[in-house]
């Protein structure tokens, strides 16, 4: 801390912005978006040579719904917001995406009753266009799937993310906002009453810093806080590795297929793209090491789990056939809690709102699946709580 301490007060490279993002995934530049369209002054730092390299361009591409949450969870809360928001704003740009609906199957008879659960979930969240459905409904509206009954969701839909994500930038930059990549935080100290971030040896202070580094939230945290007097610990992320393989030959579906949730993801599913002929599978929940660090996780996906997929896959495709599954892909999740710590408990986005010196503090963990969906919608939220103090 010394060395950056002599580095910070005798470089002549030292800025001040009104705002600092940190984490250029798709939650930064909709945060990026909203504040700069408010007027603010606004710099996005990203570690990476380019936009949305981890989580944000590692995921199914599925605009949620809304039904899995809590009642006045913020999953919930910024899902059902986001995805109309969503809708929207792909309707208005043009951006390839599908209104397709899925069916949330039961493949065994005593799952069936958690799909009134999820009718109930998805009614209080305010989702009314869900519908029990029975095996024959089912196999009316995919012959190929095998279940004993179903959930419709009419507003779950896919996107093409990358073209998403690439007009997103492009507002901030029709607002003014300036994007630097290659520039994590690697320290940071107090100069004058605020915060100031040493990115790559140059030093940036701000009035308000907004933490949405995704897996790396909490290691920014730590260097931010590292030398406040406070007692305040950042919460710790884990790691939930998905695998995804893709489906040889065009899609034996018409709407997304997923099985009834199981404890921390939402099964091996079934997506298809936005022409409708392709298909991909995935993700499994593979939990990594307590102590797993976000640099150390290796992203080359195992093309040996194909057996462990292909016994899902026929759960509700018992028809699959045989030598038609290629490995694609791997995405992380950061989660708040870990099955080596008992039970894993429904884990919520959690914002946290902190002061040190003169600049404020935002601080989003945990931002997993629905966070594509609720990208949006978290953007308002938190541009509110930056012109609320």
């Amino acid at each position: 801390m010394l060395a950056s301490k002599v580095a910070l007060s005798s470089s002549s490279s030292l800025f001040h912005t009104e705002v600092v993002v940190i984490g250029a995934g798709v939650i930064g530049l909709g945060i990026t978006r909203a504040l700069a369209k408010a007027g603010k002054e606004v710099i996005l730092l990203e570690k990476e040579a380019a936009i949305c390299t981890e989580t944000s361009s590692r995921n199914s591409e599925v605009i949620h719904s809304g039904i899995y949450y809590p009642k006045a969870s913020n999953k919930a809360k910024f899902c059902v917001g986001g995805r109309k928001r969503l809708y929207q704003y792909c309707d208005e740009r043009g951006i390839l995406h599908r209104k397709c609906g899925k069916l949330v199957v039961a493949n065994k008879f005593q799952l069936v009753d958690n799909l009134p659960t999820l009718y109930e979930h998805a009614h209080l969240n305010g989702v009314t266009d869900v519908r029990l459905l029975s095996r024959e409904d089912a196999k009316f509206l995919e012959p190929n799937v095998e279940c004993c009954g179903a959930l419709l969701s009419p507003s779950t839909g896919i996107l093409d993310s990358h073209s998403f994500y690439l007009n997103l930038l492009a507002d901030c930059e029709d607002e003014g906002a300036t994007l630097v990549l290659r520039s994590g935080v690697d320290d940071s100290e107090v100069l004058h009453d605020k915060v100031c971030l040493n990115t790559g040896g140059t030093w940036l202070s701000a009035d308000i810093i907004i933490n949405c580094a995704g897996l790396h939230a909490h290691d920014v945290a730590t260097k931010i806080h590292n030398g406040s007097k406070e007692e305040w610990q950042p919460p710790k992320h884990y790691f939930a590795k998905g695998t995804y393989f893709k489906l040889d030959g065009k899609s034996p579906f018409q709407h997304l297929i997923y099985p009834v949730p199981e404890s921390a993801g939402l099964g091996v599913h079934a997506t298809i793209d936005w022409s409708g002929n392709g298909t991909k599978f995935g993700p499994d929940v593979q939990w990594l090491g307590e102590d797993t660090c976000p640099d150390d996780i290796n992203y080359v996906p195992d093309p040996s789990r194909v057996d462990i997929f292909s016994t899902e896959i026929r759960k509700y495709w018992p028809d699959l056939p045989g030598n038609k599954l290629t490995v694609d892909y791997v995405g992380v999740r950061p989660k708040l809690s870990h099955p080596a710590m008992g039970n894993v408990a429904f884990n919520d986005f959690l914002f946290v709102n902190k002061q040190v010196a003169k600049s404020r503090i935002f601080h989003l963990f945990g931002i997993e699946s629905p966070g594509l969906t609720s990208c949006l919608d978290i953007a308002e939220h938190v541009r509110r709580m930056v012109d609320n103090p």
